[in-house]
C-alpha cells in the first residue's frame, strides 16, 4: 500500500464512539432503513455500526463520487439483522460486507470456511436483487481476544486451551453475538466453551476494549484488523476448528442500481484494498488525532489512483 498523509485537524472524540451506537435499540430487530429509495439516479450507501464499516463505506462513496456517480449516505445503522431488510426494500443500495459473517446470515447450516468457497456460497444463497462484487483481499475476522495477562495466568494461546476455563470467564461483545452462529452458539458447539455470562457491549469498539482492560469482562469478540489488539498488547486466541470463517471484504449492492461504471470502479477498489492497508486505516483512525473518517477514507482513495 502507498502510504499517504492526512495532515488532517483533531476531530470529534466521537469517531470511535461510533461503534457503541446503533441504527436501532435493538440491533436484532428487523426492518431497514425508514428511508423511501433513493432516485434513480443515486446511490445510497449504508454502513454498520462500528468505525471500520463506516470507513469502507465512506471508501466506496469517495471513489464512485470520483467518477460522477451520485452518492448519499446513511451511515452507523446498526447490525447485519437490522440493514440487510433496507438492502431488499431498496432503502439502501449499497453496502460493505463481510463474506464469512454474510453466508451464516443467509444459510446458519454453511459448513464453509476458505475464502473462494464461502464467496461461491454467498453467492449461491443471497435473494433475487442482491449481489456482490468482486470480494478484495483485505479480511478482518471476529476473534476471541484476552489480556495478555489472562493469557499468561491461564497458559492458553487458543480457544482449545481456552475451553476449560470457559465457566470461569465473562465474554463480552456485541449484542448479536450472543445469537449468531459463529458466536456463543459456534463456541459452545465447536469447543464446549461456555461463559459464565454473557455483557452485551458494542462491535469491537471502545466499550468492548475498556471492559477487557478493566476486567469487567475477561474474554471479548473484537475484529482482527482492530488497532486496539496491538496497543494494549491483547492475545488474539488461535480457532483451529475455524469457528470463525473466511471474512473478505466485498460490496453488495442492489442489482437494480448496478451499473458498469459501478461495478469497475468498485471492483478496482477491492483489487486495491488488502489486509495490511485496513489495518493501516484503522490505526490512522486510532490515533490521539482522532481524525476524520470521511477525509482518511478520501485521502486513500486519491493515494491509490481511485479518486
Amino acid at each position: 500500500m502507498r502510504h499517504f498523509v492526512t495532515g488532517l485537524a483533531a476531530a470529534a472524540a466521537a469517531v470511535l464512539t461510533l461503534t457503541a451506537c446503533g441504527g436501532s435499540s435493538d440491533p436484532l430487530a428487523g426492518g431497514g432503513g425508514e428511508s423511501a429509495p433513493a432516485p434513480n439516479d443515486v446511490i445510497r450507501i449504508g454502513s454498520a455500526n462500528f468505525t471500520e464499516n463506516q470507513l469502507l463505506a465512506e471508501i466506496y462513496a469517495a471513489a464512485l463520487e470520483a467518477e460522477g456517480v451520485q452518492v448519499e449516505k446513511e451511515l452507523n445503522i446498526g447490525s447485519r439483522e437490522t440493514y440487510f431488510p433496507g438492502l431488499q426494500d431498496g432503502s439502501i443500495d449499497l453496502i460493505p460486507e463481510y463474506t464469512g459473517n454474510l453466508l451464516q446470515y443467509l444459510d446458519e447450516d454453511t459448513i464453509a470456511t476458505a475464502s473462494r468457497e464461502v464467496y461461491d456460497q454467498v453467492v449461491a444463497n443471497l435473494p433475487e436483487g442482491l449481489e456482490v462484487l468482486e470480494m478484495s483481499a483485505a479480511e478482518d475476522k471476529d476473534a476471541v481476544v484476552v489480556t495478555r495477562e489472562t493469557a499468561d495466568r491461564l497458559q492458553v494461546r487458543s480457544i482449545v486451551d481456552l475451553a476449560p476455563r470457559c465457566d470461569e470467564l465473562v465474554f463480552g461483545g456485541p449484542p448479536e453475538f450472543a445469537e449468531r452462529p459463529y458466536g456463543l452458539p459456534g463456541l459452545e458447539r465447536l469447543y464446549g466453551c461456555t461463559f459464565s455470562s454473557f455483557r452485551r457491549l458494542d462491535a469491537g469498539g471502545p466499550l468492548t476494549v475498556a471492559a477487557l482492560e478493566d476486567g469487567t469482562v475477561q474474554a471479548a469478540d473484537l475484529f482482527t484488523t482492530d488497532a486496539a489488539i496491538a496497543q494494549n498488547g491483547f492475545v488474539i486466541l488461535e480457532d483451529p476448528k475455524q469457528n470463525f470463517a473466511a471474512q473478505n471484504v466485498v460490496p453488495l449492492i442492489n442489482s437494480a442500481k448496478l451499473t458498469d461504471v459501478i461495478r469497475e470502479k468498485l471492483d478496482a477498489v477491492s483489487a486495491a484494498l488488502d489486509t495490511a492497508a485496513l489495518l493501516e486505516l484503522n490505526t490512522t483512525l486510532a490515533s490521539p488525532e482522532k481524525p476524520d473518517v470521511a477525509r482518511v477514507a478520501q485521502d486513500w482513495v486519491a493515494a491509490e489512483g481511485l479518486g
